[in-house]
């Protein structure tokens, strides 16, 4: 497909990342209204041709949850109404991500619907960062494509030039992207062994590996009440641990987040613009990276029928 066929739509979730993206691909964004009724509906109108064309759609399903996960179906179904040759959601974060199983009788596996209503929607392609559980890509009747944000994080590190830095995954299930980054920095890795005490709050039991004397990483995909890397960064600090980092790629940053976050022992949080950080939140602690030219890259090679391998076989390899 030629470049004056592709089109960029958005909902109303992340404007400042769109713009950058934009930007990257040296392109407009494409024309429509994205509102409410006076009675909350949302109200969505296309305001130029989109017949033949490829369409992105660049939405996150973040809060607003579900007034953002409407506005990106029923701009999906408007578009396909308007006879596009192609739609892909590009959703930076996937909310209800962490829904992903049935851990308990009676619960519903809320990603697998998202999933479902995406589809029926009428999106052909689907293109996310960092999703919380690598296994809802099998979620999807329709392409998937998953990048990482290791790669902004890792750069971003590197010129800091820290010594001694070990990463740290604050949880068992999160050793892949530990030991991705690790490999990458050249660093040692280790693991914080914990339970679950409810919904939000969790104990670290052990720490699995040396980070004594050492300069911590901790990496994660997902911060929302930062409870768990919270509770890990006292655990690491208690067990001697020099200065202690985190790099989470979606910043939710709900509840009391900010205020554990001010209180810990956590010198620096580096997230990614996935999810726009309200000016309330923007604390000193917080330094936000943008993934707009990741995103841009794959965009573009999407368009131009071209592998996007390349900006995750790096992942993929040392995971």
């Amino acid at each position: 497909m030629k470049k004056d066929q592709m089109l960029i739509f958005m909902g109303n979730s992340n404007r400042p990342l769109v713009d950058k993206i934009c930007s990257n691909l040296n392109m407009p964004l494409g024309k429509a209204v994205v509102g409410k009724f006076s009675e909350g509906e949302i109200k969505v109108r296309i305001n130029e041709d989109v017949r033949g064309r490829d369409v992105f759609i660049i939405q996150s399903v973040c809060p607003p949850v579900s007034d953002n996960l409407m506005e990106l179906l029923i701009l999906i179904d408007a578009i396909k109404r308007a006879s596009a040759e192609r739609i892909t959601a590009v959703v930076p974060y996937y909310g209800y991500a962490r829904q992903d199983r049935k851990d308990r009788p009676r619960v519903p596996i809320t990603a697998k619907l998202v999933a479902n209503l995406l589809t029926a929607a009428g999106a052909n392609r689907v293109l996310t960062i960092d999703l919380h559980a690598g296994q809802i890509q099998g979620f999807f009747d329709i392409p998937l494509d998953h990048l990482f944000a290791v790669s902004v994080f890792v750069e971003y590190f590197e010129s800091r030039e820290i010594k001694n830095l070990v990463v740290v995954s604050p949880d068992v299930g999160g050793v892949k992207m530990a030991r991705a980054y690790a490999k990458r920095l050249g660093a040692d890795l280790a693991v914080v062994d914990k339970r679950r005490v409810n919904d939000e709050d969790t104990e670290v039991i052990f720490i699995m590996g040396e980070v004594k004397g050492k300069n911590v990483l901790l990496v994660d995909d997902i911060i929302a009440t930062a409870g768990s890397i919270v509770e890990a960064a006292a655990a690491l600090k208690k067990n001697g641990a020099r200065d202690i980092y985190a790099a989470i790629t979606h910043p939710i940053l709900s509840g009391p987040a900010i205020d554990r976050i001010n209180k810990s022992e956590i010198k620096k949080l580096m997230v990614t613009n996935t999810i726009p950080i309200a000016k309330g939140k923007a604390i000193g602690k917080i330094e936000v990276l943008s993934i707009a030219p990741l995103l841009a890259e794959a965009i573009n090679r999407i368009h131009n029928e071209e592998s996007i391998s390349v900006l995750f076989n790096g992942y993929e390899k040392l995971g």
